[in-house]
């Protein structure tokens, strides 16, 4: 009849339309009050109660979204909060059940509220035809900072502006605590996780929360993969702070005051969180003297530190480093088979095919088309019968041939179990299962918690924060590596956790829990892969401080724009400052319309030289014309020539390359710096690298600049210091200077440190010179 939650659904970054506005509401302030109603109600009283004495009735007026209310739009926010239309993919339909929910919500605004006092509240509904309907009563007081209220601990230097610490309680406790730090002149932030908006971010706010926000990250400054860590680059030394919490952050990072750091985190019951801070004074090695003879601390000390804190990569295969292929159009076995044909057709080598489009959609574990009973213990490959006119005739097969052709195979995951349309078959027993045992991440009230996002709206949550959770649903999926023979899972999704007052089995609730569901579902797949003799390959684009353990990621969903090129290149450097050894991205982008010749192969071009080089298409309906990303339909959409002759030849290079890949990601495992790392991580010290972000190094002795903007025929290069050889002419330059170089889409500037030359020349023999 009417509904009301404080906090909303727990989108981080959108109010909806039954909720409490500010949510944690400010001494001082007023607050809007939401609720939804049905058609029945035809008007809303709300019942406002101030220290349990004095009661006052606030009407609500009805927001019907044909009249938009000042700071709240008429409808739904698309998908992912940010405003921005969805282009027929595959959140079209999500958005617009989110418009359609936007209308019959009513709403009033209360009197301030005064920090000291206790307010409730209800909703009193008059319904059509008479009669009345009372709600719950809510309860809120106004929050202040003060100087007292919990304790900080800080770990290593205390680097702690005095004075600058506040706390910020309301009648339930402190909620949380802002400090700042300071910031010397030229000394500049990296980190905070995978960044697509700027790779310094000194001058900016921004959050650290897990979000799935669909597309233009990098305009909205949201990320899948956060982190509360951040490395500060150019002074002196180097140094680091990590806010040791799963908790959400804040950081304005001198925008508001030149010279601060102010930092702001939630805080749980104890009100005591705790800054690591790393740098000279408190870490044990450093990289060297200075000319004084004191210690100075690098970017590699200050993320070796981190590392040991959170966790350290672990060394994946050498074949993670081919060409991966992936469509979401490539729904059967014989469309899987025919582009790996077309493959090797057009002399284009695949280390790996990703095949999204293969499960039932219902359980995640069954190949759509498979006939087999429904069972409460986990199938075995010949439960099930493949009919030979279906999808998926001989799955195994399928992968057995793949395997002769030296392809491996990974599956795509989501962390959910549907329940719309409602579930049957096997879908209801897993479901049952998974609520009879209390297998799932539970409300406060003890209710399963069901999905509050977009995606796969109301599905049920497995708690993967607990071992017999893990091995229960990762059971359902054994047969997959160990008959079928895969070798690694897409593990997507993993942004479905919304709430602070969720509850999981490790005793965490949603405030501290919802950031680590997806550091433990990576590992939980990488789990299951051991086990079964396997290298633990997973493929996330959600995460947390944590993550690095647990296999590869990529920067998530993205259209094809110049734009977008950037952004991900952004989250690259960002993400590799925070310790992500094997990282890659949807190159040229996975959505909207294909993109133009010139983009594709810059984007292949520089992707050819990032940790996982990687091409992948969203779900289109199978409509015409087609927007694959392989190389062929990209020269048949835009009817340039030079498409699969030049990414044939980069995949060539890249083929070479491996060896060194694996022996450079060997070395950042084992405590090395960062495979792919922008140029500040080896010279921190040089103010010049700065003025082009989105250079980087892949590995000790390559230098790649992309070109990230149309119609261009030659780059201006910043050549650290050194001597540097153009792989390509093999010229050799002197460092500390900028260079113009050609940049003939073909050859990507790439330049091989002057004392790696002789051992990578081989990598570049053919092209070395060619015309």
């Amino acid at each position: 009849m009417i509904r009301h939650r404080p906090y909303g659904s727990g989108h981080p970054y959108a109010t909806t339309e039954d909720q409490r506005v500010p949510a944690l509401p400010l001494d001082g302030e007023t607050v809007e009050l939401r609720v939804r109603a049905s058609a029945k109600v035809t008007a809303v009283v709300c019942e406002w109660l101030v220290d349990h004495t004095t009661r006052v009735e606030l009407p609500l007026s009805r927001a019907d979204g044909s009249t938009a209310r000042p700071g709240v739009p008429s409808t739904a926010p698309a998908p992912g909060g940010g405003g921005t239309a969805v282009d027929g993919g595959h959140l079209a339909a999500a958005q617009a059940r989110a418009a359609r929910a936007a209308s019959g919500s009513w709403v009033v605004t209360t009197p301030v509220l005064r920090s000291g006092h206790h307010y409730a509240y209800r909703f009193v509904a008059t319904l059509d035809g008479g009669g009345s309907r009372r709600g719950k009563w809510f309860e809120v007081t106004a929050a202040t900072w003060s100087e007292t209220g919990g304790v900080l601990h800080v770990r290593g230097s205390d680097r702690v502006v005095p004075g600058s610490v506040r706390w910020l309680g309301d009648g339930e406790g402190v909620r949380r605590v802002r400090f700042e730090l300071a910031l010397a002149e030229g000394e500049h932030v990296v980190g905070f996780g995978e960044r697509f908006d700027a790779v310094d971010q000194r001058g900016r706010e921004l959050d650290a929360v897990v979000f799935e926000q669909y597309k233009t990250q990098g305009a909205h400054g949201r990320t899948y993969l956060p982190m509360p860590f951040a490395l500060v680059v150019g002074g002196e030394e180097s140094w680091g702070l990590h806010v040791e919490t799963s908790r959400r952050t804040w950081y304005d990072v001198g925008a508001s005051t030149p010279g601060r750091l102010r930092v702001e985190a939630e805080v749980g019951p104890d009100a005591e969180p705790a800054l690591r801070v790393y740098d000279s004074a408190s870490l044990a090695t450093a990289s060297g003297p200075t000319p004084d003879g004191a210690p100075r601390v690098t970017p590699g000390d200050v993320l070796h530190a981190f590392l040991d804190d959170v966790g350290r990569p672990s060394e994946l295969p050498s074949w993670v480093f081919r060409l991966w292929a992936s469509g979401n159009e490539w729904n059967t076995q014989q469309r899987v088979l025919a582009e790996l044909d077309r493959h090797r057709e057009h002399g284009i080598p695949v280390g790996a095919v990703v095949i999204e489009a293969w499960s039932d959609e219902s359980t995640f574990t069954a190949f759509r088309g498979a006939e087999y009973e429904p069972s409460e213990e986990p199938h075995r490959l010949a439960d099930y019968t493949f009919p030979a006119d279906g999808p998926w005739p001989d799955p195994k097969g399928m992968v057995d041939e793949l395997h002769e052709r030296d392809v491996k195979v990974l599956l795509w995951q989501i962390p959910l179990q549907k329940t719309r349309p409602h579930p049957r078959h096997q879908a209801a027993v897993d479901a049952r299962q998974l609520v009879e045992r209390g297998y799932g991440v539970r409300e406060a009230d003890g209710r399963p918690y069901r999905n509050r996002g977009w995606w796969f709206p109301l599905a049920l949550m497995p708690d993967l924060s607990s071992q017999e959770v893990r091995d229960w649903w990762t059971a359902k999926r054994a047969y997959l590596v160990e008959e079928v023979g895969i070798d690694g899972f897409k593990t997507d999704g993993g942004e479905h956790a919304w709430g602070h007052d969720l509850r999981y089995a490790d005793g965490r609730r949603g405030a501290d829990g919802n950031g680590l569901f997806p550091v433990h579902y990576a590992r939980a797949f990488g789990d299951l892969l051991r086990r079964h003799g396997r290298a633990p390959v997973t493929f996330s684009r959600a995460g947390f401080a944590g993550s690095q353990s647990h296999g590869a990621f990529w920067a998530g969903d993205e259209d094809s724009t110049w734009e977008a090129f950037r952004s991900s290149i952004r989250a690259g450097i960002t993400a590799s400052a925070c310790g992500i050894v094997y990282w890659g991205w949807d190159l040229a982008g996975f959505s909207g319309e294909v993109p133009s010749a010139e983009l594709y192969l810059r984007a292949a071009g520089a992707a050819a030289f990032m940790p996982i080089m990687q091409y992948h298409s969203e779900f289109n309906h199978h409509r015409t014309p087609s927007r694959d990303r392989t190389p062929w339909n990209i020269a048949a959409q835009t009817g340039d020539e030079r498409v699969v002759p030049v990414f044939r030849r980069l995949v060539g290079i890249r083929e070479r390359l491996v060896p060194y890949l694996a022996e450079q990601a060997r070395e950042a495992v084992g405590g090395g710096a960062p495979l792919m790392r922008g140029l500040f991580f080896d010279h921190p010290r040089d103010p010049r690298v700065w003025d082009f972000p989105l250079q980087y190094k892949l590995g000790d002795a390559l230098l790649v600049a992309p070109v990230t903007a149309p119609d261009i025929s030659e780059i201006s290069v910043y050549l650290p210091e050194g001597e540097w050889v153009d792989v390509w002419t093999g010229t050799v330059l002197g460092g500390s200077r900028v260079v113009t170089l050609p940049a003939p889409v073909d050859r990507p500037p790439v330049l091989c440190a002057a004392e790696r030359w002789p051992g990578l020349s081989s990598v570049f023999e053919s092209a070395v010179l060619e015309p």
